[in-house]
């Protein structure tokens, strides 16, 4: 493990950023398939706070082996004020809270390809963010882009065939559309606490504040526990809580500190990539001639919006 953790070290930072995004961008676009099948057993919520709760006892075997080892630049910082531990809270809030309750719905009524694709709509949504709250005024092709990628999600839903996997695509996207929101504040706010806040730090408090958040939930009447635990969905809710969940947050995390903006906003249009081909390669998923038009659509508006950023 020393070995590994002093070759790590030995990258230049802007490549082990890059990587990092890398890892936490594929990751990312297999936890749409890992979400289809737990979803097919589990209630949303179990799911959740299953993923919650494996996430947590990785961190806290991580706190038992490495950070004693390493202690920087994996401890906590110490510089947070008022106004940055209200970031946290916010973020956490944002995701992994709101965002995996609109997401676990919404991976039911669709199917991991489409809900991947969305996903490339979230730096469009960021920019929009960053105009309205940042004051930083979007060029002509990041609006043309927008609206470009808008259309293509509603074609993308519209042009989703009923079948018993897909029962409600419009639905579906829709609340992956808000879980796409949720996102785009949980950004927002890791990009105000980057500067001040260790990657650990923030993620521990998204599994802890998610952990929570999700606990009171199970008591509602409309949350069905399961009777038995399926191998492969049990697992694919231990890879979603130990691998997706803890190392992707991690990995972005880091490289929302040490990358630039413009280059996190292009790996993160990937995802919708990753999504889409391990949907079809492990779900047997496939598109219609319309939908793939649609992602072409989506694809090309975010392409444009990225014109204007390497413009400027």
């Amino acid at each position: 493990m020393a070995s590994v953790l002093r070759l790590c070290a030995s990258i230049p930072l802007q490549i082990r950023a890059m990587l990092a995004l890398l890892i936490a961008v594929m990751l990312w676009g297999s936890s749409f398939i890992a979400l289809k099948v737990a979803v097919a057993v589990f209630d949303p919520v179990v799911m959740v706070f299953g993923r919650m709760g494996c996430s947590l006892v990785v961190l806290f075997l991580l706190r038992l082996t490495l950070w004693r080892r390493s202690p920087q630049p994996l401890l906590f910082d110490s510089r947070l004020s008022r106004r940055d531990w209200l970031f946290v809270v916010l973020l956490a809030l944002c995701e992994p809270c709101f965002y995996f309750v609109f997401e676990g719905y919404g991976i039911q009524y669709t199917t991991a390809s489409q809900a991947g694709m969305i996903v490339a709509t979230l730096p469009l949504a960021v920019m929009i963010v960053a105009w309205l709250f940042l004051g930083e005024r979007p060029g002509f092709w990041v609006c043309i882009g927008f609206l470009l990628a808008v259309f293509g999600v509603i074609w993308l839903s519209y042009g989703a065939e009923v079948t018993e996997a897909v029962p409600n695509p419009v639905l579906g996207n829709s609340l992956e559309v808000l879980a796409m929101l949720c996102a785009t504040g949980y950004v927002f706010c890791a990009k105000q606490l980057s500067p001040v806040c260790a990657p650990v730090l923030i993620t521990t408090m998204q599994s802890l504040v998610g952990f929570f958040f999700f606990m009171p939930l199970l008591a509602l009447p409309v949350v069905e526990f399961p009777d038995s635990f399926p191998l492969l969905p049990s697992l694919a809710v231990l890879y979603l809580g130990g691998v997706v969940t803890l190392v992707s947050f991690l990995m972005y995390n880091f490289a929302l500190r040490h990358a630039p903006a413009s280059r996190i906003g292009a790996f993160l249009n990937l995802t919708p990539v990753f999504s889409l081909f391990f949907g079809i390669l492990f779900l047997d998923e496939s598109l219609t001639p319309g939908q793939w038009a649609a992602c072409a659509l989506v694809l090309g508006g975010v392409i444009l919006s990225q014109k204007q950023t390497r413009e400027n």
